[in-house]
């Protein structure tokens, strides 16, 4: 069987490294990617750590707003469907790429395949939320991480083609948390690993005494007042704090002329280290979606800067709590005793062989389609 896959952000490299060493051991697989995260750490050292085969086809498309960036792809993704004919067209997640994966297939009448079907955050004012809902709703076979997800696809009329999966990443985790262990902990402490990256020795904390942050979403780096009202909440924690920040961040930040002392910066991060920093660290705090879900299959309590979000399953017991904007809130809810948490229940992400399913599902999909 001969697919197409698009791809162009950070948790699209990690879900995809794990189904393309399976899918291709018997099957053709092109990999487009949109240059939709375009930076060396986000993209290049992500596909060459994670072992993921280059892409056949890079668009370059880069950071643009949000109409154009869609646009640009659609027009490049249409071309190239043109040009190989595949039998289905898979996606992940909900970023742009995967919107514009969706519209191009569509419009061509080919069987889309959405990898995290049926998340939802219930604000539409999210465009990741938009460009989900958009393409479930134009999916074929929609492979769902979790129960909630099939439940959410139930109540818009969607049951045809639907299956529960359980997560890929989780898959991914297993996968690599070995790995990254070996990689960063053999005569290598944390201290190192920061130090090496800051490229300074003058902040002294130890394994499971710092904070680990990741700030992303336009919602919150967007608006300065926001940003603002974190990055000082940050700075009052009772312990470090460390952020790989985005450098489009980094500039917003330099622009408001903020001070810190209590929060260490460092560049963007490859998968890798960051499996590496989220178990060392004592909690995660963060507005993704990815690194709530990582946090949580690492055992690791996690505040998430946000009113909602489409991961419900890791609220339960207090092992991720959603927290508004308001410096009060973000330093209580962050500073919450946590050391009394059940262990987390990582079941309701499946067994860890989301990918076989996941491959098998559309192997069976051509067959029939024949």
């Amino acid at each position: 069987m001969k697919i197409l896959t698009v791809i162009g952000a950070r948790p699209q490299f990690i879900k995809a490294a794990s189904f393309s060493e399976l899918f291709r051991k018997n099957n053709t697989e092109i990999l487009v990617h949109t240059g939709q995260h375009y930076d060396f750490e986000m993209s290049e050292l992500l596909f060459s750590e994670l072992k993921l085969p280059k892409p056949d086809y890079n668009l370059n498309v880069g950071s643009r707003n949000h109409g154009e960036q869609i646009a640009k792809m659609l027009e490049e993704i249409e071309k190239i469907l043109y040009i190989e004919k595949p039998q289905g067209v898979l996606l992940y997640g909900d970023t742009n790429s995967t919107l514009a994966g969706a519209l191009a297939a569509s419009k061509l009448n080919i069987p889309i395949f959405h990898i995290e079907a049926g998340l939802r955050s219930y604000n539409k004012k999210m465009p990741e939320e938009q460009n989900r809902i958009i393409t479930d709703h134009l999916s074929s076979l929609l492979f769902c991480p979790t129960q909630t997800a099939v439940d959410n696809l139930k109540r818009e009329g969607l049951s045809e083609g639907v299956i529960y999966t359980g997560d890929i990443m989780y898959d991914a985790i297993l996968r690599n948390m070995k790995i990254s262990q070996e990689k960063y902990s053999f005569n290598k402490g944390i201290e190192e690993i920061i130090y090496n990256s800051l490229k300074r020795s003058d902040c002294l904390f130890k394994e499971d005494d710092y904070y680990l942050a990741t700030i992303h979403r336009a919602e919150n780096t967007d608006d300065r007042v926001k940003l603002k009202k974190i990055i000082e909440s940050f700075d009052k924690m009772n312990k470090i704090v460390v952020m790989p920040i985005h450098p489009r961040t980094r500039n917003i930040l330099d622009k408001m002329n903020i001070k810190t002392q209590n929060i260490i910066f460092v560049k963007p991060v490859g998968y890798l280290l960051m499996l590496y920093l989220i178990s060392k660290s004592c909690m995660v705090i963060t507005d993704s979606g990815g690194v709530q879900k990582e946090a949580f299959l690492l055992n690791k309590p996690c505040t998430t800067l946000r009113d909602e979000t489409e991961w419900v399953e890791t609220l339960k017991n207090n092992w991720n709590a959603l927290c508004s904007i308001k410096q009060k809130t973000i330093i209580d809810l962050v500073q919450r005793d946590t050391r009394h948490l059940k262990i987390s229940e990582k079941s309701v992400f499946g067994n860890g062989n989301t990918t076989e399913i996941i491959v098998n599902s559309i192997i069976k999909y051509g067959g029939n389609s024949k």
